[in-house]
């Protein structure tokens, strides 16, 4: 009834889901006018509400910061012997990074970047994300505006969307994903409503193409790749296990991709810089783009085993040569390749960086 009682007392003064009462974003504006000084409100919560109750849009008064999961790094996986930063801005020394198992990072793609699952067994660390996602569809989704959804709905999209993680898949390739799956009729329209749902609960995180003008002369795709915020919600929406990964290593590539585009999200933006992916009509392909403030950018391909890196780097090189050609064309500053399975960070003759995902940080 009165927001301004949540907002006495010591300060910085977290409010936690504040979007539970609207009204809170508008008293928060005002007292942050009327005290004329930072730093007094820390607003969180589990979804972004529409905004009708806000009057203001907090412009010039309250900045936003996206949280993501754990990275590597941060829990302790990583050694962080190489840094996004140094390959941007000089060449980082070759440096052995140890030997690293197929069941390491499968473990972490199914355990996911929770806090809460630092140091949990295997066991009990796979059940989190499968009950963020029943918690989310049981209850969570229907908060948004109290409005009652199709649950069997709502399981389809999700289970369409794991299929489809780390690929690009417009909305009628979903319909027609279900159809075969699941033998279910379901409208464009519906998809398109619950994947807007989806990301205002921060369940997506999707990979943008990279729209700067690399290559004026050739048509750039403009299809998001899907990814969700954690390559674990996949996993259990999959039913995936350790077991069942080992025996289909396509899916296992495409769930390994999203755990490295996560981690490189965070390290990105650590620089004040961007994660995009790159796909053009002339079959050329970019699994990661990172574009830094000031233009610069770097072509990332992302491979699990060791073997395929010599395919990598002549892709990454092709590409960049083609862009090379065009008159108006801006090829890479950086071309990295980020391996599973390879136990060193080094610089190709080619130019081409190797570099684990085991050894990334900011």
């Amino acid at each position: 009834m009165d927001p301004s009682f949540i907002l006495e007392g010591d300060t910085p003064r977290l409010i936690n889901e504040w979007q539970e009462a609207p009204a809170i974003w508008d008293a928060v504006r005002y007292a942050v006018d009327q005290r004329g000084e930072k730093g007094q409100f820390i607003l969180t919560g589990s979804s972004t509400p529409k905004h009708k109750g806000i009057l203001h849009s907090g412009a010039g008064r309250i900045a936003t910061l996206k949280m993501r999961p754990l990275s590597l790094y941060k829990s302790g996986v990583s050694s962080g012997k190489i840094s996004l930063q140094d390959m941007f801005s000089k060449q980082p020394s070759p440096v052995l990074t140890g030997e690293v198992s197929l069941h390491l990072l499968i473990e972490h793609i199914i355990c996911g970047g929770w806090p809460e699952n630092v140091g949990t067994d295997l066991n009990q660390a796979k059940l989190f994300p499968l009950h963020y996602i029943e918690t989310m569809i049981a209850d969570d989704i229907n908060k948004l505006e109290g409005v009652i959804r199709d649950l069997n709905k709502i399981r389809l999209v999700l289970n369409s969307l794991a299929r489809h993680e780390s690929r690009t898949a417009s909305n009628r390739a979903m319909q027609r994903d279900i159809k075969a799956y699941d033998g279910e009729d379901i409208n464009e329209e519906t998809i398109a409503e619950y994947l807007t749902l989806f990301e205002r609960m921060f369940v997506l995180d999707n990979q943008k193409p990279f729209k700067t003008n690399v290559r004026l002369s050739l048509r750039v795709k403009q299809s998001e790749k899907r990814h969700f915020s954690d390559p674990s919600l996949a996993c259990a929406l999959l039913g995936a296990t350790e077991e069942s990964l080992l025996g289909d290593l396509e899916t296992l590539g495409f769930l390994f991709k999203a755990l490295c585009v996560r981690d490189l999200t965070i390290y990105a933006e650590a620089n004040d810089a961007k994660v995009f992916h790159y796909q053009d009509y002339n079959d050329n392909e970019i699994d990661a783009v990172v574009e830094m403030r000031d233009g610069s950018w770097g072509a990332f391909e992302i491979k699990l085993g060791a073997i395929q890196i010599d395919d990598a780097a002549k892709n990454l090189l092709r590409i960049k040569a083609s862009i090379e050609k065009d008159p108006k064309g801006k090829p890479p500053k950086v071309l990295c390749i980020i391996c599973g399975l390879t136990n060193a960070a080094y610089a190709r003759p080619d130019g081409v960086y190797v570099v684990p995902i085991t050894a990334l940080k900011n």
